[in-house]
């Protein structure tokens, strides 16, 4: 709700840090609730509309307010089509998970967390470039930034498509970094980690988009399964 009033104002940064506050609740909520054995269907159902809110309408919003709003009728139709998509993930995500038929080590479609991720950072990099901070003016990555606003539609687009898709997508959920065979994990994430610790606006918003990639690499070099004899 705050993102929502802080793009109406034109606040994109403080939006953008609002939904990225609501990706890390959302990653802890339900840790928390098992811990002090708190799980119940209420929760499970709020959590889910608790995640359209912020990770679907408010994204959707946000970026209708920032760029969106200059393609006219296009651009509306997009944000719209996002936070639709947004929706249908979320509710394909429980259908699946009342039938008992959830996977513990991948997401069916883009998790909407990750698209609003993307969304955010991205908020967050654009307005740094915007602000004319000289940081700003460092490197070919953050010049890239204006060209990917250019192409804003595409790109709201493409994670609104990315979500409703079967794409699969690793969930990590079960992953023991103290494993041997996880040590390769174990090294992305100290990087990620460090990275984040240097260059913190840069850095998530590539770890949010690699993420995103990922999906669509894997499925373009994914193995062809071994003949069956």
């Amino acid at each position: 709700f705050y993102a929502l009033n802080a793009a109406n104002v034109g606040d994109f940064p403080a939006a953008a840090t609002a939904i990225l506050g609501g990706i890390a609740f959302d990653m802890l909520d339900g840790r928390v609730a098992r811990l002090v054995h708190g799980e119940s269907d209420f929760g499970v159902e709020f959590d889910s509309l608790s995640d359209f809110l912020t990770f679907g309408v408010a994204p959707a919003h946000m970026m209708s307010q920032l760029l969106l709003k200059d393609y006219g009728l296009w651009g509306y139709v997009v944000a719209f089509a996002y936070a639709l998509a947004g929706g249908l993930r979320l509710a394909r995500f429980n259908a699946v998970a009342h039938q008992g038929k959830g996977s513990k080590t991948h997401f069916t479609g883009l998790p909407i967390p990750a698209a609003a991720g993307c969304l955010a950072s991205f908020v967050l990099l654009y307005s740094l470039v915007e602000s004319a901070d000289p940081e700003a003016a460092l490197g070919p990555f953050l010049a890239a930034i204006p060209f990917l606003a250019v192409a804003g539609p595409y790109f709201v687009g493409a994670l609104a498509f990315l979500m409703v898709s079967t794409i699969p997508y690793g969930a990590f959920k079960q992953a023991n970094l103290a494993d041997r065979a996880n040590r390769p994990l174990l090294a992305v994430v100290a990087a990620a980690l460090g990275a984040l610790y240097l260059w913190p606006s840069r850095a998530i918003f590539v770890i949010f988009l690699l993420y995103v990639v990922s999906g669509v690499a894997g499925l373009v070099f994914k193995r062809p399964a071994p003949p069956h004899h």
